[in-house]
C-alpha cells in the first residue's frame, strides 16, 4: 500500500509538469532562465500556513527557511517540545508555471516529558525530507485571482522520530487581490499522516484563510486562521496565527510570528525566518 501511494504521488507530479508545458508552451525553462529585469515580484510560501499559488520564475532559485522554530504539543501522555533549526524550503523554477521544491529539516532537537512520572526523553538529529512540486493553474502572471496545485511526499529520514513513516498529500492554494492592496489567501488540503501512536496512517483535511496588508512601507502584517480535521478519530484542531514579514531588499525578506492552537492538545509554535532569491 505504501509503495502504491508513493508511485501515485510521483506520477501526479510528472503529469502536472508535462501538462503545464504542453498547455502553455512556455518559452522560459530551467535552462533558459527569465531575465532578472523581467522577474515577477518575489513571492514566498511563508510565513503563514497558507501557501502562495505563485511560482518562482523559470531558471531561478529561492531559499525559504525557519531559521528557528519551537513547537510545543500536549497530549494525555506527554508534553513535547521540538526545536527546529534551518528548516529550509529549496525552490527551483522549471518553467514559468512549474517549480520543484525540496523541504529539508536540517537539525531537530526534541524533548518529551511524561505526564505520568515526569521522566524525560531527548532525541536529536537530521529531520525529514519532503519533495513538492507547485503547478500554477491560473493567475501566475496577471489577474486578481490565482490558484495552484501542490502535491507532496515526505520521506521518513528523521533521526528524531522512533517509528517514522512516509506521508503525502495535495495542497490547493489560492490568492485574491482585494481593493486598497489587501491580499486574501485561501487553502484546501488533504493529507495522509502518521498516527500519534505510530500504528499507521490517517487522513486529515485542512482549510485556511489569511489576510495581509502593508503596515508601513516594506513591512507586511498577516493574520490567519485554519483548522485541521482527523477523519479517523473525528478530531478538530483550530488555530489563530499572526506574522510580520519585512522586505530588506528586492530579493531578501525576513519574518517572524506564531501559530497558536486553540485546543489544549493543538500544537503551538513560534518562529523566525529568512527568504532570498537568486
Amino acid at each position: 500500500m505504501r509503495k502504491i501511494h508513493i508511485l501515485t504521488c510521483f506520477l501526479l507530479l510528472s503529469n502536472l509538469s508535462l501538462l503545464a508545458q504542453e498547455k502553455k508552451g512556455m518559452s522560459y525553462t530551467l535552462f533558459h532562465p527569465v531575465p532578472k529585469v523581467s522577474l515577477r515580484e518575489m513571492e514566498t510560501d511563508r510565513p503563514d500556513i497558507t501557501e502562495s499559488p505563485i511560482t518562482i520564475d523559470a531558471g531561478h532559485f529561492q531559499y525559504e527557511s525557519d531559521l528557528f522554530r519551537l513547537e510545543r504539543q500536549h497530549s494525555d501522555e506527554s508534553l513535547t517540545n521540538t526545536f527546529l533549526f534551518n528548516q529550509s524550503n529549496l525552490k527551483l523554477g522549471l518553467t514559468n508555471s512549474t517549480a520543484l521544491q525540496l523541504v529539508v529539516q536540517s537539525y531537530n532537537y526534541q524533548k518529551e516529558k511524561s505526564v505520568e512520572d515526569g521522566s524525560t526523553e531527548h532525541s536529536h538529529g537530521f529531520g525529514d525530507i519532503t519533495l513538492r512540486i507547485k503547478q500554477n493553474l491560473l493567475g501566475n502572471d496577471k489577474g486578481n485571482f490565482a490558484i495552484a496545485v501542490l502535491p507532496y511526499i515526505k520521506f521518513p529520514t528523521s533521526k528524531v522520530e522512533k517509528e517514522n513513516r512516509y506521508e503525502g498529500g495535495l495542497i490547493i492554494p489560492m490568492a485574491l487581490k482585494l481593493p486598497n492592496e489587501w491580499k486574501l489567501g485561501m487553502q484546501m488540503e488533504i493529507d495522509r499522516l502518521q498516527n500519534m501512536d505510530d500504528s499507521g496512517l490517517h487522513t486529515e483535511l485542512l482549510q485556511s484563510l489569511s489576510i495581509g496588508h502593508d503596515l508601513v512601507k516594506h513591512l507586511t502584517g498577516i493574520a490567519e486562521t485554519y483548522y485541521n480535521y482527523d477523519l479517523a478519530h473525528h478530531h478538530w484542531n483550530n488555530f489563530l496565527n499572526a506574522a510580520l514579514q519585512l522586505e530588506l531588499a528586492k530579493n531578501v525578506k525576513v519574518d517572524g510570528g506564531l501559530n497558536y492552537g486553540i485546543q489544549h492538545d493543538a500544537m503551538k509554535s513560534y518562529f523566525v525566518g529568512l527568504s532570498f532569491r537568486l
